[in-house]
Order: C-alpha cells, then sequence, then structure tokens
C-alpha cells in the first residue's frame, strides 16, 4: 500500500503488476513508466520490468490497515488482465468481501473480461467497480460494465482523447474526466469535458474532474468553469488525501 496523488482515492493496492497495451488510451501509460522508474530504484516488485505479475503476499495487506481507507485497487496493472488465473481474483474480491471497512475501487479497461468473470464474484457493496473510456471506439466497455451486479459502476474517461457526445449513463453512478499527463500528452478539448458534465447532470450522475494534463498538470490545474467538480458516488465518503 502506498499513499496516492490521484485525486480520487486515498491509497493504492496493487496485488498484480504489469500490463500490456490494448487500445489508444495505453499509448503512454503513466503506470509503464513509473514501473521503469521503480525498477531502477531497485524495487523487487518491478524487477521484471512491466511484465505481468501476481503478489499473494500482497493479499495481506488491508487486514493490517487500522483505519478505513479509500483504496484503487491495481493503479499498477489490471485486475482483469486475460493472464490473471480467475482463483487469483477471486482471493483478491475475498480480501475486499472481509474488510468492509475500506472501500475498494477497480478499474480496467478489459470490459469483456469483466462482464465474462463478474458471476463468479462477490461484489459487496464496498467494491465499486469502473471502466476507462478514452473515445468513443471503446464504448463497448460501458455496455459490459453495466451487466454487473455491483452497488456502485464508474467510468474513468481518461485520457480522454476523443469526444463522447451520447454517453448511456443508465445504470453509472458516477463519472471522472481527466486529460493525458506526461511529454507527449495528447490535448484534450475543454468542449468534450463540458459536454460530458452536462450529460451527467442532466443524468443526475456525480462529476468528478480530476485534471487537464499536460506536461505540467499542476500547472495545468483542474478547474472547470472557474470552479472543482468533486463529486462522488456516496457524498458521505470523503477522499481526504487530495480535496
Amino acid at each position: 500500500m502506498s499513499k496516492s496523488s490521484i485525486e480520487w482515492t486515498e491509497q493504492t493496492w496493487n496485488p498484480t503488476t504489469g500490463c500490456d497495451k490494448l487500445t489508444a488510451g495505453c499509448k503512454f501509460c503513466y503506470a509503464e513508466t513509473m514501473t521503469k522508474r521503480l525498477k531502477g530504484m531497485g524495487q523487487e516488485k518491478y524487477s521484471e520490468g512491466f511484465k505481468f505479475r501476481i503478489h499473494p503476499a500482497t493479499l495481506l495487506i488491508p487486514y493490517t490497515w487500522k483505519k478505513p481507507q479509500v483504496v484503487f485497487v491495481n493503479s499498477m496493472s489490471d485486475l482483469f488482465h486475460k493472464d490473471i488465473p480467475l482463483e487469483y481474483i477471486k482471493s483478491v474480491f475475498k480480501v475486499m468481501n472481509e474488510t468492509p471497512q475500506h472501500t475498494y475501487q477497480v478499474l480496467t479497461k478489459r470490459g469483456e473480461n469483466l462482464e465474462k468473470l463478474a458471476p463468479y464474484l462477490n461484489f459487496t457493496s464496498n467494491i465499486w467497480i469502473g471502466v476507462s473510456v478514452e473515445d468513443d471506439r471503446v464504448l463497448d466497455r460501458i455496455d459490459s460494465l453495466r451487466s454487473v451486479n455491483a452497488y456502485t459502476r464508474f467510468l474513468s474517461l481518461e485520457p480522454l482523447i476523443g469526444p463522447l457526445n451520447n454517453l448511456d449513463l443508465t445504470g453509472i453512478h458516477w463519472v471522472i474526466v481527466g486529460g493525458e499527463s506526461g511529454f507527449k500528452a495528447r490535448p484534450m478539448d475543454p468542449i468534450w469535458v463540458e459536454d460530458i458534465r452536462i450529460q451527467c447532470e442532466a443524468a443526475q450522475v456525480p462529476f468528478f474532474f480530476k485534471q487537464w494534463g499536460g506536461i505540467n498538470k499542476k500547472l495545468a490545474g483542474r478547474k472547470l468553469n472557474d470552479r472543482t467538480y468533486d463529486a462522488m458516488p456516496n457524498q458521505g465518503l470523503k477522499v481526504s488525501a487530495n480535496l
């Protein structure tokens, strides 16, 4: 576990590490870049670079947390990667099921695999499940997500690299929008962001604007219409680390 600088969570927990590129949103993967840095620092967990690996020893970590945490699961990987055994995914879910004091945010780009495996998993109310959607070429992920019998389903529209004018937000409980960051960041049109915000408002879905991104994301900030948008799916939940 480590403290997170991600605006919509508090901690990260990585029962697996590594991944491979799937669609356009993966082109400049932040996790791949960070993995190179961590490998260079000599961290054993990343000794094989961005190769997909499971880390069973990490499954014990959430039981040691003394205070309730908001946790992004697999910030450095994808829990629904094709190489992960179903039994291991079940083990991760068992930990989350047995620690209801924590809120777990699970995000995947592999909507089809999520849909296939969801019937075998126990989505207790402390597990939020989401899919990444970077442009309209991967809208099918939302349909896969909608099929999952979870209490909280969310979309991470990041890095947003194209307009999403006609989102079907039926059964969706939260939307995050963010631009790409880093030296080669692709631009995000403010019109795309405002359009999504309006769609969320019309559908009464909480909207969270994470960042404009760019080379210097701190300088670019995260204000839209001269204000921040920090809505969460459960208004009783507060993320204290970055808000």
